[in-house]
């Protein structure tokens, strides 16, 4: 049987690997938007190979991109901070007072 400080070590272990693929989340989405950005800016330009299109037009999805990105990147953030938000604890343990008091009644009904 696995002691308390075991539980709570694993449960550290978890939220630990959540955090450093959230911030390797952001970290690629700064480096992979800033470059497409500069790209459609034509701040990259010069180093561009000679067939390589360097028309702006060519980068209009790059916006797209980007905002949908956020998004994701925002939902992500909200999965990560959702120990924070007291609605969702507070939540949780209604239910399970809820379905407890229900077995309850359930067991309480055939005695």
């Amino acid at each position: 049987m696995r002691t308390d400080k075991e539980i709570a070590r694993e449960n550290a272990e978890k939220r630990v690997k959540e955090l450093k693929g959230y911030y390797s989340h952001i970290t690629i989405f700064v480096i992979v938007n800033g470059i497409l950005l500069f790209l459609k800016t034509g701040v990259l330009n010069s180093l561009l190979p000679e067939a390589f299109p360097k028309e702006s037009h060519f980068y209009d999805w790059i916006y797209s991109n980007v905002l949908l990105w956020a998004l994701i990147l925002a939902l992500h953030t909200v999965f990560i901070l959702r120990h924070r938000f007291t609605f969702f604890k507070t939540w949780e343990e209604r239910q399970i007072q809820k379905y407890m008091d229900e077995d309850r009644d359930k067991i309480d009904k055939y005695k």
